[in-house]
């Protein structure tokens, strides 16, 4: 099942949230608009729109990245 997280990141938490997004084992997809890119790359996720709401998809667990994603997760 896919899971779908909303998220917000600032410039300075991109690497602590790809490092973590990498010690996954599976894909994980963070997009806006129609720009998708993988969550697992640096320059992808920097080149993002970083003052909007950002779309993470993704079929897995972790529990890190859970936390992660607790975190920086978006209202509404």
């Amino acid at each position: 099942m896919e899971m779908v997280r909303m998220i917000h990141l600032t410039p300075n938490e991109v690497q602590h949230f790809v490092n973590t997004a990498s010690k996954c084992d599976f894909d994980i997809d963070i997009s806006y608009n129609r720009y998708i890119v993988d969550a697992k790359s640096f320059l992808g996720v920097y080149g993002l729109d970083l003052r909007r709401p950002l779309k993470v998809s993704y079929n897995g667990y972790n529990s890190e990245f859970e936390e992660l994603l607790k975190r920086y997760a978006a209202a509404g």
